[in-house]
């Protein structure tokens, strides 16, 4: 049954794969958290805090990606049951750490960071929360209600990212604001593989299939809306910081 699928009957090759690929999430959370820790002093002050919250992120993430390999090979040995609700746990604190570095990078009017701010955080934890009970259950018609239903934040989030975030672009620098619109296609495009994998067994993947696939999809997904994202957060810094200050782009490099 899958929201409670047993992983003890997951074959070898399967395991393997899963095992590999929480491995990878972990790796690559824990050396992009180092990497912005120590990257985040080349940034002016005024953009520093974008990227404190991208490690804060990646770090976020390093800690759940360990309970999730702790749970799964806890699970495949039979003495528990397999914990996805690590993964919720993570996204309910980093989804709208996302949305706030992309933020915060932007180093916008305080009206306009408030006014994104109140409408991104909570969409994005509602999305989250409502996607849960569809994840845990059997049932399929259970997981497509709520996956319906956690669909509606996501699809505001679009719109605000797409229309109301375009409108403060106008006054960022045009590299930046290039930069910004590839930023939002990222985060969509890898965020269109969390309910890709979610919907699996909807569209007759089940059983040992269906839970590898969903933990690999999630797993790559995490690493593109997560660790890459957070690279270009700082590549974003950087640039705003070159446009800020013409010593800091002579003496970095950054034109």
């Amino acid at each position: 049954m899958d929201g409670i699928y047993d992983v003890t009957t997951l074959t070898a090759n399967q395991y393997m794969v899963v095992s590999g690929f929480l491995s990878m999430g972990f790796a690559a959370m824990l050396a992009t958290t180092i990497y912005l820790y120590l990257a985040q002093a080349r940034v002016l002050p005024k953009y520093r805090q974008a990227i404190v919250i991208s490690g804060t992120v990646t770090l976020i993430a390093l800690y759940h990606y360990w309970r999730i390999y702790d749970s799964f090979k806890s699970a495949h040995a039979g003495g528990e049951v397999f914990n996805e609700a690590y993964r919720y746990v993570d996204w309910l604190l980093t989804v709208p750490l996302l949305l706030m570095e992309t933020i915060a990078v932007l180093a916008l009017p305080a009206a306009n960071r408030k006014s994104l701010t109140a409408r991104l955080v909570p969409a994005s934890a509602a999305m989250i929360i409502l996607g849960y009970p569809g994840e845990v259950s059997a049932d399929m018609a259970t997981k497509a209600i709520w996956g319906g239903l956690s669909s509606i934040p996501f699809l505001y989030i679009l719109y605000v990212l797409f229309v109301e975030l375009t409108k403060t672009l106008e006054s960022q620098p045009s590299e930046v604001a290039a930069t910004v619109k590839r930023l939002r296609l990222l985060l969509i495009a890898t965020w269109g593989v969390y309910p890709i994998s979610y919907l699996l067994p909807l569209i007759g993947v089940d059983g040992g299939n269906a839970f590898v696939g969903r933990q690999v999809g999630y797993t790559v997904a995490d690493i593109l809306a997560k660790c890459l994202f957070g690279l270009t957060i700082y590549k974003i810094a950087r640039l705003k910081s070159a446009a800020d200050d013409s010593s800091y782009a002579s003496s970095e490099g950054v034109h």
